[in-house]
């Protein structure tokens, strides 16, 4: 059970201020002082630097908001499989993915999960990489399923897998029967590409400083779907992980081919907790389910 001090230092520390954590709170100010110094005296450091400017965490500080969210989260849980005692309600699971998960993987195994557990209810929220990782860390969302090009201390990974982007074309492409292209084999077609914000667009980017060379891409997007159909209108090339496109290439008549330049393969797809909380039962089991599809979908990729 969430403590007086602990709920009013969530709070501070949300508004960044006293004063708008007391009006928040609908209390006074002074309560609100008054908990956060004996909370300072309790663990015998400063959780707060103070300034004209308001209140921001110390290392300290920083540390217990983890723990306060983390038993934030515990607690709801806990709360939530009580109710389901008394069929009261169900906790829905929260997937943050980005697009190439959501486009197929992520409602491919949710599907599949609710013809077992009929009761599960999912939310998705579908970003970026690095927002759908901060959303785990902050406890927005209980699962990631993202792409991933360096460490984050901020989660625990609970699986891992390679992640290539693989150049994807219309089957009637002159490239199509290739086994494995490189950068120069491609550049002379045209390039649809995903958005800055992407893995994918980092990769190419990568490549193209080792190889000295940068083609402009003919399209670029932040939604994938207008890009697998430009691709199959046409003789471009857009670079994909095979998670991504494994469902659409029969459909679109699309073609995946590994890449030599080792650029492409700098990233690993993952699936991503917050660190240190202990998930419901069905949240584990779900993510059993997600390692499961990822396993059978690397034992097809093209190598």
């Amino acid at each position: 059970m969430q403590s007086l001090a602990f709920k009013y230092f969530y709070e501070v520390a949300q508004r960044g201020s006293l004063s708008g954590a007391a009006e928040s709170l609908d209390v006074a100010v002074s309560a609100v002082s008054r908990q956060i110094n004996q909370l300072e005296k309790r663990v015998g450091t400063a959780l707060f630097d103070r300034s004209s400017r308001g209140m921001h965490l110390t290392a300290a500080g920083q540390m217990l908001l983890k723990h306060v969210r983390r038993v934030n989260l515990e607690t709801e849980a806990t709360f939530h499989a009580i109710a389901e005692l008394n069929d009261a309600g169900k906790q829905p699971i929260r997937v943050a993915c980005t697009q190439g998960v959501a486009h197929d993987l992520a409602p491919y195994v949710m599907a599949r999960f609710t013809q077992q557990y009929p009761e599960t209810r999912f939310s998705i929220f579908v970003s970026s990489a690095k927002v759908a990782t901060e959303r785990v860390a902050t406890g927005e969302s209980d699962i990631a399923i993202t792409f991933s090009t360096t460490p984050s201390d901020a989660v625990e990974v609970r699986y891992a897998c390679s992640a290539s982007a693989l150049a994807v074309m219309s089957k009637h492409h002159p490239l199509a029967k290739r086994k494995r292209l490189q950068l120069d084999d491609i550049q002379r077609f045209p390039l649809a590409l995903t958005d800055q914000d992407t893995s994918t667009h980092k990769l190419y980017q990568l490549a193209c400083n080792r190889i000295g060379k940068w083609v402009e891409p003919s399209v670029i997007s932040n939604h994938a779907e207008a890009l697998h159909a430009y691709v199959k209108h046409s003789q471009a090339v857009l670079f994909a992980s095979y998670t991504s496109v494994a469902g659409l290439l029969h459909d679109y008549e699309l073609v995946a081919i590994p890449m030599r330049n080792t650029e492409m393969h700098a990233r690993v797809l993952q699936v991503q907790v917050m660190r240190g909380r202990q998930l419901p039962d069905v949240m584990d089991t779900f993510i059993e389910w997600v390692v499961h599809r990822l396993k059978q979908l690397m034992a097809q990729a093209p190598q």
